[in-house]
């Protein structure tokens, strides 16, 4: 892949408080349906440019080294998480923070659909993707084992942060348990095609709009989506990543359709200003919502 010209947006955050600046590079890439090498190549190329760009943080899109449309062929781009080749990438990132999707050789022949987070070389923490979608076009179930967890991890560069993969940022109870785990970020890497059109707007990449500002507004926390590019056995990918600040103000997005290395600046500060303002995450009462999940939960078994 060509190296693509690096977009630069800083944000306009106010000095009223002290100011932790964040250089976060978002990797629109347009991989190579199930060519691992050539893929990882792409990213330690883009990795090299987040760097040279200052950046502290590089996040990729879902199934970045692998491509989105593998049917069948799952098994046989399925990696460990020491695999040589994402031991190379961490490598490669050294003291820039990397986020990378993946498919995750699990035991007992089961495949996920995962994230890996590294921060200075080291393993963080890998998500896999909890909410397989079987509607449309999509038919996850039948390739990828589902995941069973969000948790929050704790990042040296963000803070408290919580790792979503696509179709998990559509479930709202994936939002309330990250919100009752206080996360300062949510971190979505995606893979969404472009469906409906609305005039000038792809209707998905209103939705994912729309809903990152929701939650950044309702948790006090700001968003990272990064979805990726080009198009797959016929599919369109939007592009369209983009970076939320917890007030809900689009920060900084990648342009649609287009593979791009954009450069988001973020003041990690400003999550301490808007919670003070509005303190949303403080006062909710997970008490109440796992009291009413567990009536609902027996009324299930009961009908």
């Amino acid at each position: 892949m060509p190296h693509e010209p690096v977009t630069s947006i800083a944000d306009s955050a106010a000095a009223s408080a002290p100011s932790r600046r964040v250089r976060v590079a978002l990797a629109q890439l347009a991989p190579t349906l199930g060519n691992l090498e050539l893929n990882a190549r792409w990213h330690e190329e883009q990795i090299g440019a987040a760097r040279a760009a200052g950046a502290q943080l590089i996040v990729f899109p879902e199934l970045s080294l692998t491509g989105y449309y593998l049917r069948d062929i799952v098994p046989d781009v399925a990696i460990p998480v020491n695999s040589p080749i994402l031991t190379r990438l961490a490598d490669a990132a050294g003291d820039l923070g990397l986020v990378v999707g993946f498919v995750e050789a699990g035991a007992g022949d089961r495949y996920y659909n995962s994230a890996a987070w590294f921060e200075r070389g080291r393993l963080v923490q890998v998500h896999r993707k909890v909410y397989l979608p079987t509607y449309g076009l999509f038919d996850e179930r039948r390739y990828f084992a589902a995941g069973h967890r969000f948790r929050a991890l704790e990042s040296s560069v963000l803070g408290r942060v919580g790792i979503l993969v696509c179709e998990d940022l559509w479930h709202v109870s994936a939002a309330a348990i990250y919100q009752a785990d206080e996360v300062d970020w949510l971190v979505c890497l995606a893979n969404s095609p472009a469906r409906g059109v609305s005039g000038p707007e792809v209707d998905t990449a209103e939705t994912y709009r729309i809903v990152s500002r929701t939650y950044a507004k309702l948790l006090g926390a700001g968003v990272i989506m990064v979805n990726r590019a080009g198009v797959e056995e016929g599919l369109c990918f939007w592009g369209g990543s983009l970076v939320v600040g917890p007030s809900g103000e689009v920060l900084g997005e990648a342009p649609a359709f287009d593979p791009s290395l954009t450069i988001v600046e973020i003041d990690r500060g400003e999550i301490r200003r808007q919670r003070i303002m509005t303190p949303l995450g403080r006062d909710s009462r997970p008490e109440v919502t796992l009291a009413e999940f567990a009536r609902l939960q027996r009324r299930r078994y009961e009908d």
